[in-house]
This record gives structure tokens, C-alpha cells and sequence, in this order.
């Protein structure tokens, strides 16, 4: 007769967690500058590797290769998965993966928008224009009669704009 694995093992020694723990749990942290949106949703985790001792590597390609917050993202991802019964975790950023904003979700677009962003045009490897800088729409009004004021915003993948038709001024997160 085969025995059961709770009694081969004890159960607080052998805990297997998935990769779908994990991003659900990645799904709590967020971009310090964008709050409401996740690593996960802006497609910030190119990949998640879970050895047989339980030992979790997360990699993460951040949006900007200078990104001033990737240690304190680096930090919250390792503490986030600690939460789970693992071993240890280690979070490499991963420059192999080139981070697009056609990698951001669909959830994480409603997001943006919600936190007063323009969306990226999708690229589908197309090359950048000027027009998707110039031709965007207003996330409060829908109008498309908006000015590009700065292509320079707070941060690198921001660009900052004016709506003509509701006069707010309002950040576009830019194509990449």
C-alpha cells in the first residue's frame, strides 16, 4: 500500500508554491511613482524560477533602464514573496527582456488611465513617431484636442500635455 504524502513528509517541511502564488502576490506591489498599478500589470516580471528547495528568483526588466526605483521595486518584490513558506528569494533585473509599454496589461492601461495618464499607443515593434507623442487623448475628457507641452516629464517615460477642449494639463506615459 502506498502511503500518503502527508504522512511520508510532514507537511511543514514540504510546502510547494506556484508561479501563480507569486504573481498574485506580485499583483500587491506597486510602482512607487504609479501607485495604483502593479509590477505585474506595467509587465515588469519577465520571469519567476522556482527550484525543487524551494528557492524563488524573480526577474524583473524595469521601464526605464535608469529607473531611479528599481532597488526599492527589487526590495519589495523579495519581501512580498517572502510571505510564502520559500527558502530564500533572490530578484535579478533583467536587461535580456527589453521592457515595451506593449508589455503593460489591460488591467494596468485601466489603471493609468484612472490615475490620470494617457496611454501608450500600442507599437507592435513599430518604430516611434511623433504622432504618438502629438496625437493623444485626454484621460478626463476623451478629447483628442490635446498639445504636447514637454516631451520631458517628471520622470523618463513621461511626457507632459495640454487638453484644449477641458484645459487640464495631464502626463502621458510614452510609447516604448
Amino acid at each position: 500500500m502506498v502511503k500518503s504524502l502527508q504522512t511520508m513528509y510532514d507537511m511543514d517541511e514540504l510546502t510547494l508554491i506556484t508561479e501563480e502564488e507569486i504573481i498574485s502576490l506580485l499583483h500587491e506591489v506597486k510602482d512607487p511613482e504609479i501607485p495604483r498599478v502593479s509590477v505585474v500589470e506595467l509587465g515588469m516580471i519577465t520571469g519567476i524560477k522556482i527550484s525543487a528547495d524551494n528557492k524563488v528568483e524573480v526577474r524583473m526588466t524595469p521601464t526605464f533602464a535608469g529607473c531611479p526605483a528599481v532597488e526599492i521595486l527589487k526590495s519589495e518584490i523579495k519581501n512580498k514573496v517572502l510571505e510564502l513558506p520559500v527558502e530564500d528569494v533572490e530578484v535579478k533585473v533583467d536587461f535580456d527582456v527589453q521592457w515595451s509599454t506593449d508589455m503593460i496589461t489591460e488591467e494596468g492601461r485601466k489603471h493609468l488611465k484612472e490615475s490620470g495618464f494617457a496611454l501608450p499607443a500600442h507599437l507592435n515593434n513599430e518604430l516611434i513617431s511623433i504622432d504618438l507623442l502629438t496625437n493623444v487623448e485626454c484621460p478626463f475628457c476623451g478629447s483628442k484636442k490635446t498639445r504636447l507641452r514637454n516631451p520631458f516629464g517628471p520622470t523618463l517615460c513621461r511626457a507632459i500635455h495640454y487638453c484644449d477642449a477641458c484645459s487640464q494639463a495631464f502626463e502621458q506615459f510614452k510609447p516604448v
